[in-house]
């Protein structure tokens, strides 16, 4: 497995670029990213978000050299994720697709199906009435920055479970996002932890379109990329289904600091 770069949000001195971050940024415009023939997979995503970690930490001088080397990037990218690559305040927002899919509160809804006794089709104001839990974890990006204590507000998503009613053939879960593109899973004992959330609350406010709502699963023990945005459906089904990121080299079970290469400190 492809080791992840190392994570260059520290500065020099007076915020300008260290000597690695000098040679990171060269390497990636000078490689064989820029080439069309090559998918943009694991290896490519870690360096454009080593990229992005960059323009947050030095600015204006980064950012203006990373513009055109992340557009010529996406003119050769197969997964959409590079047009949808923006530093957000002391978060990175990733997309695969392009743009931002959006649904308003009034408009959505959650179908939960499978090998369920009693399917239910929620809208938001359905889950919003449930018991509401607030936790505040860490959140780590399996690329390596981390935003901590970040509280969340939702509905477990063991009592969604607990709702429906699981069948005895079921072994985990199947997520889809309204992007029409992004899928996760977790087994049934990892959604069943009591940090593992369908979540409509983020930093104590609705959860904008940009961070994935207004419904979008949050996965406290994990890195970033199992909290599934834009959440749309949640199948429980007979075995894992890798999701969208797992095809692309990363791990189906993605605890923070014991997979991907990473030795992070635990965020749960």
């Amino acid at each position: 497995m492809p080791t992840p770069p190392r994570d260059p949000s520290a500065t020099g001195p007076e915020g300008q670029s260290s000597p690695e971050r000098t040679d990171l940024a060269r390497a990636v415009a000078e490689s064989e990213l820029l080439q069309p023939s090559n998918p943009i997979g694991r290896r490519v995503f870690l360096s454009l978000s080593a990229l992005g970690i960059l323009g947050i930490a030095v600015g204006k001088q980064v950012s203006d050299w990373l513009d055109p080397v992340v557009s010529k990037i996406a003119q050769a990218d197969p997964t959409g994720l590079v047009g949808g690559f923006v530093p957000h305040g002391r978060w990175t927002i990733f997309t695969v697709t392009d743009g931002y899919p959006k649904r308003t509160e009034a408009e959505y809804t959650l179908r939960v199906h499978g090998l369920v006794d009693k399917p239910l089709e929620l809208r938001y104001s359905d889950l919003v009435s449930r018991r509401a839990t607030r936790i505040i974890k860490d959140f780590q990006c399996v690329t390596g920055w981390r935003v901590p204590k970040v509280p969340w507000t939702g509905v477990l998503l063991s009592d969604l479970l607990d709702e429906v009613g699981v069948q005895p053939s079921a072994k985990a879960l199947h997520f889809t996002s309204f992007d029409g593109t992004y899928t996760e899973s977790l087994t049934l004992e990892q959604a069943r932890r009591p940090d593992v959330m369908v979540a409509y609350k983020l930093e104590d406010h609705p959860i904008s379109t940009e961070h994935g709502g207004p419904v979008r699963l949050y996965a406290a023990p994990m890195y970033g990329y199992k909290s599934i945005k834009w959440l749309d459906t949640i199948e429980v089904v007979d075995r894992v289904r890798p999701g969208y990121w797992e095809d692309y080299g990363y791990d189906v079970d993605a605890w923070v600091g014991q997979s991907n290469g990473r030795g992070d400190d635990p965020t749960s």
